[in-house]
């Protein structure tokens, strides 16, 4: 017996769509609360609510950008406005937000730098040393 062809990407449950983009259904429902998502019409249909919602090839494509600007450390608030933005006339905005979040980083690599450099010390300090553990003193004043 052949197996049943692949669902098209016009025709996704919200399972399918967080499948797609690698998220829970929880998510894709989180991400619809927020705006970043639209949330289809339930077509006409049995039961209490009608049909299944539908998900298309445009909402995998907008849950993965999400994910991807998640990843590369955008708010969600900075998202749903990357989100609004035109591809070719928004350009200077974007770089803005990206140069933005660039600075954002850079400050974050410089404390986690300092933190690590500071945690070296303390190691070195209490391997060599007697008496009180200079890591816990540390932790404790």
């Amino acid at each position: 017996m052949p197996s049943a062809p692949p669902r098209p990407p016009t025709d996704m449950t919200i399972a399918r769509l967080a499948a797609a983009g690698g998220v829970g259904v929880e998510t894709v429902r989180y991400y619809q609360r927020r705006g970043l998502l639209e949330t289809p019409r339930r077509p006409e249909g049995s039961g209490l609510g009608g049909g299944a919602r539908r998900y298309g090839a445009e909402a995998v494509r907008r849950l993965r950008f999400i994910r991807s600007a998640q990843a590369a450390g955008f708010t969600l608030e900075q998202i749903g406005e990357l989100l609004a933005l035109d591809a070719g006339e928004d350009r200077a905005r974007a770089l803005t937000l990206a140069q933005a979040r660039l600075a954002e980083l850079d400050t974050r690599i410089a404390e986690l730098e300092a933190a690590r450099a500071a945690l070296r010390r303390l190691a070195g300090a209490c391997a060599g040393g007697k008496g009180p553990c200079p890591i816990l003193e540390a932790f404790e004043g």
